[in-house]
């Protein structure tokens, strides 16, 4: 009994400590909060809440996923520029605006997953030096999308470059952990309810036992930035569903993992000039499929090796059962391990698409992610898979993919009616 109590006595030393630790690290991320003009930090009662993570942390867990049901994708404000020279004040003010942001809210989604490119605030072998300048028009974005009520998703969305050096060159991965941890502490003192950092969207690579190592050293350098705040991981390559269910999950219990859904890429992305070569020969490739109905477009396929995959297509009659076997999956892998899981990706290329047909799949796909409890957030907010298209400069909600997203159609008015950027 004597071995007991002083062993019990051992544990509540080291307790004590853990917990002083913790309260240093805390008081050391609120020195370096984010600049006042730009973003408020959480209040000490928020604060208190957040740091119950480590000792409630699947009641907060589900709290904070519970934030991310409905979500969109703003995917080309600040990434997917191309030249990094294109982030400019210009470019900043008016590819996202109020506006945007705004409508975004009145039709129902609850967060934005916010697309990063890190090149413009990558700095090489001082990566952890990222500077206010460097910081400004996201901070100003953040503050936008949370005034609305909204959850944000800081994703960060490299090139293929740049995801080529994570995959070979050990160093570049811990310059990146450097950036990471700086960008986690600068955001540290945001509300942990409603910002999440997102490790890298689709990292590509096919070893996914690198990335497992890669993804765990990125998500500790996060941990230690931003004690409280949850991370979202994904598997390797494209994020797909069968990357993920590859993954064993991190040693973190503050952490939501997240795959993208495009299956079957010959009906998603027909019409699409990137990725395969054979897809931009692809048009009215219908869903559901049949070993019947898809003769026709494999027809238009001049290669016939291309030609027997759309063929294929038809015979593993993609419908809504197909989709939902696909996606119990993961809901059983998720399940097994007992973590969240998010679907942050999911959408259909409108170039070559039938309407009813793409309408269809959003349905069926949005329908089996709700069944298994799986929050969502559809690629785009506009552009090639947008929820919105352009008519007279102005965003137009398309009411159609409102339905098979299972919004209510709303009033769309924004409180100013003007298209006004960030300051």
């Amino acid at each position: 009994m004597k071995r007991m109590s002083r062993f019990a006595q051992t544990v509540g030393v080291v307790l004590c400590a853990v917990m002083v630790w913790i309260g240093q690290g805390g008081a050391v991320a609120a020195q370096r909060g984010v600049p006042e003009t730009a973003l408020a930090p959480a209040g000490t009662a928020q604060r208190a809440a957040d740091a119950k993570v480590t000792t409630a942390g699947g009641d907060v867990l589900q709290r904070r996923v519970a934030h991310l049901r409905r979500g969109i994708n703003v995917s080309d404000w600040f990434a997917q520029a191309g030249d990094p020279s294109g982030y400019t004040k210009e470019h900043f003010d008016s590819a996202i605006t109020a506006h945007d942001l705004d409508l975004i809210q009145a039709m129902g989604f609850d967060h934005v997953r916010l697309s990063v490119d890190p090149r413009p605030m990558f700095h090489a072998r001082q990566a952890d030096q990222i500077t206010p300048q460097d910081l400004a028009y996201l901070d100003a974005a953040v503050k936008m999308i949370l005034d609305r009520g909204l959850a944000v998703d800081i994703s960060i969305f490299a090139d293929a470059e740049f995801k080529a050096k994570l995959a070979s060159d050990d160093e570049f991965v811990e310059q990146f952990a450097d950036f990471w941890r700086a960008l986690a502490r600068h955001y540290a003192n945001l509300y942990a309810e409603r910002v999440f950092f997102e490790i890298l969207n689709e990292p590509g690579g096919r070893d996914r036992y690198r990335w497992y190592g890669v993804g765990a050293k990125l998500a500790g350098a996060i941990r230690e930035a931003a004690p409280h705040h949850t991370i979202i991981a994904t598997g390797a390559h494209w994020s797909d569903d069968d990357d993920l269910v590859f993954l064993e999950p991190l040693r973190d219990p503050n952490v939501i993992y997240s795959f993208h859904f495009y299956e079957s890429h010959i009906f998603t992305h027909q019409g699409a000039t990137w990725s395969s070569n054979y897809w931009h020969n692809l048009k009215g490739v219908p869903y559901p499929s049949t070993p019947e109905n898809v003769l026709a477009a494999a027809a238009e396929v001049p290669d016939a090796l291309h030609r027997l995959a759309v063929v294929r297509y038809g015979l593993d009659r993609w419908n809504a059962g197909r989709v939902d076997a696909e996606i119990r999956q993961v809901a059983a892998w998720a399940e097994h391990w007992g973590v969240p899981v998010i679907c942050n990706e999911f959408g259909v290329y409108r170039k070559n698409a039938e309407p009813k047909d793409r309408v269809a799949w959003l349905t069926d796909v949005r329908t089996s992610l709700e069944k298994h409890g799986i929050g969502w957030a559809m690629w785009e907010y506009h552009g090639g898979f947008g929820v919105v298209t352009t008519e007279n400069g102005q965003p137009l909600p398309d009411d159609a993919t409102l339905r098979a997203l299972g919004l209510p159609k709303r009033s769309y008015q924004s409180s100013d009616n003007e298209r006004s950027g960030p300051n």
